[in-house]
């Protein structure tokens, strides 16, 4: 008897150790943090894919510790609202362009002078390297979880333009900082909408347009285009981001922030090779159509970035009217370029 009641109460100090043991991982299970993403990108875009893929792969890392549901398309957020929506909480994490909101993030704007870039990889390099330099104020708000750019803004044409003279009086489609650089190059900025711009570019109310050459694909433009100019010598991008309300961020445990961190950071890797691809893509698409692709000559080239020059020192002067670092920051860009 005595040993059948030891081996009874054996097994119930057994169960009553799985169940302690078990009911706080059932909880745990049942407490995973929820976060939803807001996207501007449509679903299919190479860029919104990818902003899905990073949600999946914080998720599997995460080990069910978080879930986050994904909205593309400016589904939670309109574009231009999505950064402060993020502060707000409206979004937990959000993906957005700083130029939909020109003036709010003067620091990073520096990311989108025409600098004279030639890839996504080496805009997005700079653009994370920039922020790891001068940390702004501008962003105190949010975590930042990583930050990227698009391949070099240049010229799509109906005619071929091989020289600055060319461009004299032609009518570019070009918003924001892009119609400075229009203006600087002695064009005439349009100001249309990417989705406007193909019947703006086939009806003549644009000669030209001033884009990543992805455009050429992603938005058909190669359609209705002849030529594409290779100025990188005054081409230009755009800063974007990819940022979490603080508040939200703070309240995960360390373990989910470590894996964030660490995803976000491989993700920029990444999503610099994504801008090319989908650049290469523009080009081929361009191709086929019979269109031509002017390579300029180095001094040629040197020409356009020469007349561009000024909008640099422009925001120079800009900065430091705010008190901020200006002449550090257009120097610390230009000469990463130079060595990257």
């Amino acid at each position: 008897m005595k040993r059948f009641f030891g081996v009874k109460l054996l097994l119930l100090v057994f169960f009553v150790a799985t169940c302690l043991f078990a009911v706080p991982h059932m909880a745990s299970a049942q407490k995973a943090v929820s976060l939803n993403f807001s996207n501007f990108f449509p679903a299919t875009h190479k860029n919104s894919i990818l902003a899905q893929a990073w949600c999946k792969e914080v998720e599997k890392r995460a080990a069910g510790k978080v879930k986050i549901t994904y909205f593309p398309g400016a589904a939670l957020t309109p574009a231009a609202q999505t950064y402060d929506n993020v502060v707000k909480g409206i979004a937990d994490i959000g993906e957005s362009c700083f130029a939909y909101t020109r003036g709010k993030f003067p620091m990073l704007e520096t990311v989108d002078l025409p600098l004279g870039y030639k890839s996504g990889v080496q805009a997005t390099n700079l653009i994370n390297a920039y922020y790891a330099k001068f940390n702004p104020k501008e962003l105190s708000d949010v975590k930042v979880l990583f930050l990227h750019a698009h391949g070099p803004g240049i010229l799509l044409s109906k005619k071929p333009v091989s020289k600055l003279a060319d461009i004299k009086g032609m009518k570019i489609r070009a918003t924001g900082l892009a119609a400075k650089v229009v203006q600087a190059l002695g064009g005439a900025p349009v100001g249309t909408t990417m989705p406007e711009t193909y019947d703006a570019l086939r009806t003549g109310v644009a000669d030209a347009a001033m884009a990543p050459v992805e455009a050429a694909h992603g938005w058909k433009w190669g359609e209705v285009i002849k030529s594409i100019t290779q100025n990188f010598g005054s081409a230009y991008t755009t800063g974007m981001f990819v940022v979490m309300n603080k508040a939200k961020w703070n309240s995960l445990p360390p373990d989910v922030k470590k894996v964030m961190e660490e995803v976000s950071k491989e993700w920029i890797v990444k999503q610099g090779k994504v801008w090319d691809e989908i650049d290469k893509e523009g080009y081929d698409f361009s191709k086929k159509r019979g269109n031509k692709v002017v390579t300029l000559s180095k001094e040629e080239d040197a020409k356009w970035a020469k007349a561009v020059r000024p909008l640099l020192d422009e925001h120079a002067k800009l900065l430091k009217s705010k008190g901020l670092p200006g002449d550090e920051a257009v120097k610390f860009a230009v000469d990463f370029l130079k060595k990257n």
